[in-house]
């Protein structure tokens, strides 16, 4: 014969308390499923912001090109010409070597210089130049540069001439006491048409004299050049800066 179980109370409440254990189980599984939706719900990134054709304050501008002096770079029909640029028949042309630069805003076309303009001499500018052959009236003066414009080769630099009317502020006996070939000189260009010179202020006049006898530096002596190597002594109309190289 068969024995049967008895159902106690713990096992009377077994199908209840596992139905209850489901339901909490399932409860707490769509917390959690939600909760990881919540969580791993990936973010919209930030969409980075466009850059505006235009920046405030900034001029636009189109690709740039390298030109020439004298290159066409466009029309007055298309553009308003700026700096560094010239307008014939209606046509622009660079003034300059640089960069050309177009405001696409106002229209506008202009060139950015890369090197400085070649020197010109004006009347007022001081040059220093070398003594190529002194006359009974006039010292020709071969220029090599203008003071505070750098080193580069001078566009105009024809050869200029000191009269001796224009020497020193003093009767001039004769011109070979106060120049002589090779010396070098600062002076003041007063005329451009006939290339004129001036020495006569204190800071004009001969900065480099060589000896006439042994081609030896001549050396200040209050006033007067003497050679260190024969001791010869010579005139000139000598510059405040003379042996100093200050130009």
């Amino acid at each position: 014969m068969t024995s049967r179980r008895k159902l106690g109370k713990s096992d009377a409440k077994e199908p209840k308390d596992i139905k209850e254990s489901e339901l909490e189980l399932e409860e707490e599984i769509e917390e959690i499923e939600e909760a990881g939706e919540e969580t791993e719900k990936p973010e919209e990134p930030e969409q980075p912001e466009q850059p505006s054709e235009e920046t405030p304050g900034e001029e636009p501008e189109e690709k740039t090109r390298a030109v020439l002096p004298g290159d066409l770079i466009g029309t007055s029909e298309e553009y308003s010409p700026r700096n560094g640029t010239y307008v014939d028949k209606g046509n622009i042309y660079a003034t300059a070597s640089g960069i050309v630069k177009i405001n696409t805003k106002d229209r506008s076309i202009s060139v950015i210089p890369v090197t400085n303009t070649p020197p010109h001499i004006q009347v007022g500018d001081i040059v220093i130049g070398q003594v190529t052959d002194v006359k009974d009236s006039v010292a020709l003066v071969e220029i090599a540069g203008i003071k505070g414009k750098g080193e580069r080769e001078i566009v105009n630099a024809d050869q200029a001439a000191i009269h001796v009317s224009n020497v020193k502020d003093a009767y001039v006996k004769e011109l070979y006491y106060e120049f002589a070939p090779f010396d070098i000189v600062k002076a003041r260009v007063i005329d451009l048409r006939n290339m004129r010179l001036t020495t006569v202020d204190k800071e004009l006049g001969v900065m480099k004299a060589y000896c006439g006898n042994c081609r030896a530096v001549l050396k200040n002596d209050n006033g007067k050049l003497k050679c260190p190597k024969c001791e010869r002594t010579e005139t000139r109309k000598i510059s405040s800066d003379y042996g100093t190289g200050i130009v």
